[in-house]
């Protein structure tokens, strides 16, 4: 990467520069380190700041009142109270180290201060993730713009080179760096999906042949990164590389199951190649976790439950959607997902499979999956159907009876037009009037909601016992007359209501 590709200009927020600058005034270096001054370099805004100086951490909270040191890795966190950004409340200085042997691929075994900035760099896991940044606020402006140039940035293993081809690679020996932090193999990948970057070919050989150390690893972390991996934009493109070099099976070993795994005639695709496609849409679509998981997990049992049927010559798969459930929930357990995105997922799994023929779908069906999944959960249950659909190489525009279906789960959520709405009821009825239980209190709300509907305003308890005095005040005859104009003004509003919504989802 030549110097004319450095960013002419970026912004470092004061709340930074002025940790940089107490450091640096105190006698100390001090740099912004890591994955920061990767994304200022790449136009990017940091999600957070790290710092690293030869300061040892009982001398960095001497100079911060507000900061605090709790670990044994030379880390200390300066809290900032006065800003909103929630990315600048705690900002992490750490303390120049080295790292010894890693005998568990998880934690160094001991940590060893050091007074070179060397020797904090050539620990770092990726040539993008160890570049130092040398900021101090005299080299800002009042708006905060500061020009990065050769001069004070410190790139001792040509990230700038990888960053420029676009390339995942480890700082030295990938072996050594992935024995020393197995979940380093997970970040990788991650990084190479967040990024669009490829990965080096010794450092994806590595991979391969460390695999086997994510044994090691918490199951949390394992997790932490994996989320990240599905919430990128290329989430298909990580579970394949995760499966081409063994690491997939450290993760969830029963998605390999679907490998090769043919489909019935109305699927294009292999089942690893439908739920990869499928969570490929949701990631598309930018639709959240429990989506994304639901869409990777929704067919997880079909090579259970594959049957070949020698009078339809095809295959079946019935009941995978139950038996999915069962595993999804056992695989995000497993990893410690929270309880209730657990649920959701698994519900959406159990759920996925309720089409049926457009023109033989009811309300009462309608209204039982509503009940199953949640009304919360049901438009994200369409769109699971949406990233299914999407899955199968099909177009992914919306058939009719998907659209049939938003349809008709629209109408069944919604209040019906009745007397519930009104703001007076039959007990309030009696108490104002002294009418007794009989039909004229079924006359009397049915008129009043007729009112109410023409005149949306006058559904107030005020007006409503006003004019429930007058109409008690009226015969049988014609009291029952109001109120049957009442029904049919109902019955009107009820059609005008459905009309509308299957206008508005193009369909009959």
């Amino acid at each position: 990467m030549t110097d004319t590709i450095l960013p002419k200009q970026v912004n470092i927020p004061h709340e930074v520069t002025q940790v940089t600058s107490k450091l640096e005034n105190a006698g100390f270096e001090a740099y912004l380190v890591g994955g920061c001054v990767r994304d200022i370099l790449m136009g990017l805004t940091p999600n957070d700041w790290d710092i690293t100086t030869n300061a040892t951490p009982e001398e960095i909270t001497e100079i911060f009142e507000h900061s605090h040191y709790d670990n044994d890795y030379g880390t200390v966190r300066v809290v900032n109270d006065d800003t909103d950004d929630d990315s600048l409340k705690v900002i992490e200085v750490t303390t120049y180290r080295l790292e010894a042997e890693y005998s568990d691929s998880r934690r160094p075994d001991h940590v060893e201060f050091s007074d070179k900035l060397e020797d904090d760099l050539k620990r770092r896991d990726f040539t993008i993730n160890a570049f130092a940044l040398r900021v101090h606020e005299k080299h800002v402006s009042r708006d905060t713009s500061f020009s990065v140039s050769r001069e004070n940035l410190t790139d001792l293993f040509e990230g700038l080179h990888d960053l420029q081809s676009q390339l995942i690679r480890t700082v030295g020996d990938p072996d050594e760096r992935f024995n020393e932090d197995a979940l380093r193999i997970l970040r990788a990948i991650r990084f190479s999906v967040q990024l669009n970057f490829h990965i080096e070919g010794h450092t994806l050989k590595a991979i391969a042949d460390h695999a086997n150390q994510l044994e090691n690893i918490a199951v949390e972390r394992i997790r932490d990164e994996f989320v990240k991996i599905i919430m990128s934009d290329d989430p298909k493109t990580g579970i394949e590389v995760a499966h081409e070099t063994g690491v997939l099976r450290y993760i969830i070993p029963e998605l390999e199951e679907a490998i090769d795994i043919e489909q019935n005639q109305a699927h294009a695709y292999t089942v690893w190649e439908h739920l990869l496609r499928s969570l490929q849409g949701a990631a598309d679509k930018g639709w959240p976790l429990e989506i994304r998981l639901a869409a990777l997990l929704h067919d997880i049992a079909k090579p259970k439950t594959r049957r070949y049927d020698e009078e339809k010559g095809d295959f079946t798969f019935y009941g995978h959607e139950v038996v999915g459930s069962r595993v999804t929930r056992s695989i995000l357990t497993q990893l410690k997902f929270p309880n209730e995105l657990i649920e959701t997922v698994t519900t959406f799994v159990r759920w996925h499979m309720f089409f049926s023929d457009p023109e033989k779908i009811t309300l009462s069906a309608v209204r039982r999956l509503i009940r199953n999944v949640g009304g919360d959960n049901v438009w994200d249950l369409m769109n699971l159907r949406v990233a299914d659909r999407i899955g199968t190489g099909r177009p992914k525009e919306e058939p009719y009876r998907l659209r049939k279906y938003y349809a008709m789960i629209e109408e069944a959520l919604r209040d019906p037009v009745s007397v519930e709405q009104l703001k007076i009821d039959g007990n309030r009825i009696m108490d104002v009037t002294g009418e007794t239980p009989g039909p004229r209190l079924g006359w009397m709300l049915h008129a009043l909601l007729e009112e109410v509907l023409d005149d949306p305003s006058l559904n107030t308890a005020e007006y409503l016992e006003k004019r429930t005095k007058e109409l008690s005040d009226l015969p049988d005859e014609e009291l029952k007359k109001l109120g049957e104009q009442g029904k049919e003004a109902r019955e009107t509003a009820e059609q005008k209501e459905v009309r509308e919504i299957r206008d508005k989802f193009h369909v009959k």
